[in-house]
């Protein structure tokens, strides 16, 4: 298939599962039109927007999707991943001693108990910092320096890391992904 316009490198579809919940908000689960349009004739989700723009072939003509959702369950993990993405995710993407945000590229992560002091490298004792807190606190212990984090360290579940990434939308949502994104939040009365 060949896209009708010369944009279409730039119509991702929202992928939600098959309880219509995207599959991750942080970074939010979208698909390239080309893997959109493979599931599409796959039959493996359902088309529930879709963008003016077409695609064709010899054959047949089909307007890109915009929302689809997976026609199977997939069932999220309950256990994240520890990464440096998902502390950062868990923290909110703040300084946990200075409490102010950041963008990834400026933040770094910090052990709340010093490796040099017997500290691990775990979800319940790595915090995110920004690079001056994490080079004041150096090696000491939160109590020497009276540096302690915003909140004590835990490993989050799946719902922890999907509500904390709503609060970071990405810079492009389409209108038509807003109802989607949106349905389990708590109505105003």
């Amino acid at each position: 298939m060949r896209a009708l316009s010369s944009g279409s490198m730039h119509y991702p579809s929202l992928v939600l599962n098959a309880d219509f919940r995207p599959l991750s908000y942080f970074p939010l689960s979208l698909w390239s039109w080309q893997d959109t349009i493979r599931a599409v004739c796959l039959d493996r989700v359902s088309v529930l927007n879709e963008y003016e723009a077409e695609v064709r072939s010899p054959s047949c003509r089909m307007k890109l999707p915009s929302v689809i959702a997976l026609k199977e369950y997939v069932p999220t993990a309950r256990r994240p991943a520890f990464t440096r993405f998902n502390v950062f995710l868990r923290d909110n993407f703040s300084c946990q001693y200075c409490h102010e945000q950041l963008p990834t590229h400026d933040l770094t992560f910090d052990h709340v108990i010093p490796r040099s002091r017997g500290g691990k490298t775990t979800w319940e004792n790595v915090v995110a910092a920004c690079s001056s807190c994490n080079l004041l606190k150096a090696s000491h212990m939160p109590h020497e320096i009276k540096m302690f984090p915003r909140r004590r360290p835990v490993q989050p579940n799946t719902r922890l890391l999907q509500e904390n990434g709503r609060a970071f939308p990405p810079n492009y949502l389409h209108e038509s992904w807003r109802d989607y994104l949106y349905w389990d939040v708590e109505l105003e009365s």
